[in-house]
């Protein structure tokens, strides 16, 4: 995926691509293929670009000053089933175009088009809209009211038709999330 733009933000620009807290608690190697993942799935600029801001629990918090941007991003957690793709969860922070607290989910297999896509973050559900492997909130009122129900739940999961139409879901826990948000925050304040 090195050199592949994601999309940046759905909720303008269009024609851009792009709790609690605590240290990581997983073995170097999931360590290591987190990090990994950050670097190579987030955007086509040098890994060396972006600073660590902190990791919590199994989310993480970084600042790419080139762009400039900041941004919480998770793993999904480990599954043994068919996957297309690897799932993660980032909230991310824009301050030259102003977007603070952007929802992008990348879910872990190709969705069937038009599917309906859920996301449940403790008792709230919320319809996402997404295509390929992707699924954002619709709006940015929408991306608040995830963003504000992710601080209190403990876990979230996304759950949509494949192309096949076969069901899947993906589940993120939260813990640490929240710090990793105002971490993301924190390390954006200046980037103007």
């Amino acid at each position: 995926m090195a050199g592949k733009t994601l999309p940046l933000e759905k909720h303008a620009a269009p024609d851009r691509r792009l709790s609690r807290s605590g240290f990581l608690s997983a073995t170097p190697v999931t360590f290591v293929t987190f990090v990994t993942l950050c670097a190579l799935v987030l955007a086509p600029t040098s890994a060396l670009a972006r600073d660590s801001l902190g990791m919590f629990s199994t989310w993480g918090a970084f600042r790419d000053p080139a762009v400039p941007r900041c941004y919480a991003i998770a793993m999904a957690e480990p599954s043994t089933k068919q996957r297309d793709y690897q799932p993660y969860a980032s909230i991310g922070t824009w301050p030259r175009r102003e977007v603070r607290g952007q929802v992008h989910l990348r879910l872990s297999r190709k969705l069937m088009p038009g599917a309906r896509i859920v996301l449940t973050v403790g008792r709230e559900r919320f319809a996402l809209t997404g295509g390929g492997g992707d699924a954002w909130a619709v709006d940015r009122r929408m991306d608040a009211a995830i963003v504000a129900a992710m601080r209190s739940a403990n876990a979230m999961t996304v759950s949509a038709r494949d192309a096949k139409g076969g069901g899947f879901s993906n589940t993120w826990p939260l813990a640490g999330a929240a710090t990793a948000m105002d971490a993301a925050a924190i390390g954006c304040v200046q980037q103007r």
